[in-house]
């Protein structure tokens, strides 16, 4: 938003971006992207603010045929800047993020969730990557925690997601939007996909791959040491939350 308010185009900040973080992959955005987070943006008044920085103040993004996508927006969502401060801190846990990675030519999935404090992280098998067969599968990992485990998911507006209020319902876990195309807002989700996916690498069939093969890797995850818990294993953070706030 800085560099909106400085008058500068999408496209001008999105390459200024590649060049003062060459390395740093999660800030390297296109220019529709920042298009997106600016229209579609869920705080009204922040989103008129927005649209005043662009040079031409159209109400609505006017892309080329070829760019346009059929697709529904995630309805009745609470946007992530609604969700708690106690979430970004870390000190508290119960907070998770999720996410699909997607098989080859995007025909199957498997779900992950990742728990922000302890990052324990369980590797889920779907029937299919509908909205239903994710909230079922979600639902049945997240019911067998310990209630101080269940308190909020962040997603971003896949339409896998779409029945969050029923999850919601299932669960009593509150499910948090990250704005379109931020994959930064959901950091923690992001790393751990590029860890399985070690495991399983772009054009993988997940429905080849069998619970047992998930459940593999999600032990090795789980069990290996990790620089932001000291060297404890996600594990035995999460056995430690266990036993303190229970």
């Amino acid at each position: 938003t800085k560099y909106l308010q400085l008058r500068w185009s999408p496209e001008q900040i999105a390459k200024r971006l590649r060049i003062m973080y060459p390395s740093d992959m999660t800030m390297h955005v296109s220019h529709e992207t920042i298009y997106a987070y600016v229209y579609i943006h869920p705080r009204k008044h922040l989103k008129r603010q927005l649209l005043f920085c662009l040079r031409r103040k159209h109400k609505f993004r006017r892309v080329r045929d070829k760019e346009r996508k059929k697709s529904s927006p995630i309805q009745d969502f609470i946007s992530i800047d609604d969700r708690p401060a106690e979430v970004n801190s870390r000190k508290i846990a119960g907070h998770w993020e999720g996410d699909l990675i997607m098989g080859a030519l995007n025909k199957s999935a498997i779900g992950t969730l990742v728990e922000r404090k302890t990052r324990i992280t369980f590797i889920t098998k779907l029937r299919n990557k509908d909205a239903i067969s994710v909230r079922e599968a979600f639902a049945y990992k997240f019911n067998r925690l310990p209630d101080v485990f269940k308190k909020s998911l962040t997603y971003d507006q896949g339409q896998e997601m779409a029945e969050h209020k029923i999850f919601t319902q299932d669960t009593k876990i509150q499910v948090y939007f990250a704005h379109p195309h931020s994959p930064w807002e959901r950091g923690t989700s992001e790393n751990t996909n590029s860890l399985i996916r070690d495991f399983f690498p772009r054009g993988t069939d997940f429905s080849k791959i069998s619970a047992r093969q998930l459940k593999k890797v999600e032990d090795m995850l789980n069990d290996r040491p990790r620089k932001t818990l000291n060297f404890y294993t996600p594990r035995e953070a999460f056995a430690k939350t266990v036993a303190l706030e229970t």
